[in-house]
C-alpha cells in the first residue's frame, strides 16, 4: 500500500490499518505515523495557515496490520496562529503524540536568508541503501535514500554527520507537507554509525519546522537531508538536522532525541 493511499483512509474516516511493508523493527515506521497525524492535525486548521512547528512524542510503537484511530482537535485558534494536538490511538492506548502550530504569513520588516545548503555528491554517483528484507527496515522499500555524508549504520566508523538524498520510490501525485514529514523522519540516528553491529534505536522525540513559503518540490526531487550530532552518552543522543531542495533551498529543520541500546 502506498503512502497515498493510507493518508487517504485517514482523511475520509480517521482510521486506517497500516501494512507490514511499513515496518521498522517490531513497530510501523515513525515517519509514516508522524505524517498520519500531521495530516488529521492540518485538516481542522483555517485556511492558509501553514505548519510552522511540529512536536512528536514516540509514546509507544504503532503495530502493523492492527486497527489504528487517528485524532486531533484545536487548543487554541488566534488571530494568526492555531495550536493544534493529535494522537494515534491503537488497542485503547496512545502511541503517538503531536502538538503543532500554525500559522498565516504577514508583512514583516525581519528578513534573514535561510542557511545554505552544504556541498553535496549528486545523487545518482551516492551509494544508495537497498531495501533487503529481513536486513534493513521494511519501509525503505517505499523511500530511497543515499549517502553522501557520513558512515552506515553499525560500521563502527562514529563521526559527526550523516546524511545524504531521499525520496519517495514511487513518487506521490504531489509533494505535500505530511510527505516532508515522512521522508525527514526516514534516516536512522545518527549515532549508528558508532555502533559495531546491530543494536535497538529509537526517536524518544521529535520537533520538525517547516519553512515557510516552501520551495517548490516536484513528486520525483530529491531531497538533502544532513544530521549532526550534538551529544551523546548513556544511551541517549541529541542531533540537528537540515533539509535542502537539490537546488539548495532550505525546507525543513529537524532535531530528535534517540535512545540506543548499544
Amino acid at each position: 500500500m502506498t503512502f497515498d493511499a493510507i493518508l487517504n483512509n485517514v482523511r475520509h474516516s480517521g482510521e486506517a490499518v497500516i501494512p507490514p511493508d511499513w515496518g521498522q523493527g517490531r513497530a510501523t515506521f515513525g515517519g509514516l505515523v508522524a505524517a498520519l497525524v500531521f495530516e488529521a492535525m492540518a485538516a481542522k486548521v483555517t485556511e492558509g495557515r501553514a505548519m510552522r512547528a511540529l512536536q512528536v512524542s514516540f509514546v509507544g510503537p504503532v503495530e502493523p496490520d492492527v486497527p489504528v484511530r487517528v485524532e486531533a482537535e484545536i487548543l487554541r485558534e488566534g488571530k494568526a496562529v492555531s495550536q493544534v494536538q493529535g494522537r494515534i490511538i491503537q488497542n485503547g492506548e496512545p502511541r503517538l503524540v503531536c502538538l503543532g502550530s500554525f500559522g498565516g504569513g504577514r508583512e514583516s520588516a525581519v528578513r534573514v536568508a535561510p542557511t545554505l545548503a552544504p556541498e553535496a555528491t549528486p545523487a545518482d554517483q551516492c551509494q544508495s541503501l537497498p531495501h533487503i528484507p529481513k536486513v534493513t527496515p521494511e519501509f525503505t522499500r517505499h523511500i530511497e535514500m543515499r549517502w553522501a555524508f557520513g558512515h552506515m549504520p553499525f560500521s563502527g566508523k562514529g563521526g559527526r554527520e550523516m546524511g545524504g538524498w531521499m525520496k519517495f520510490r514511487e513518487a506521490p501525485e504531489r509533494i505535500t507537507d505530511a510527505h516532508i514529514v515522512a521522508l525527514v523522519d526516514a534516516w536512522p540516528p545518527a549515532l549508528l554509525p558508532h555502533l559495531k553491529g546491530p543494536a535497538p534505536a529509537s526517536s524518544l522525540s521529535w520537533a520538525l519546522e517547516i519553512v515557510h513559503p516552501r520551495p517548490d518540490i516536484k513528486p520525483d526531487d530529491w531531497l538533502l537531508y544532513r544530521a549532526t550530532i550534538d551529544q551523546a552518552d548513556a544511551g541517549y543522543g541529541h542531533t540537528h538536522a537540515g533539509i535542502w531542495t537539490a537546488e539548495g533551498e532550505l525546507v525543513a529543520l529537524s532535531r530528535q532525541t534517540v535512545t540506543v541500546f548499544g
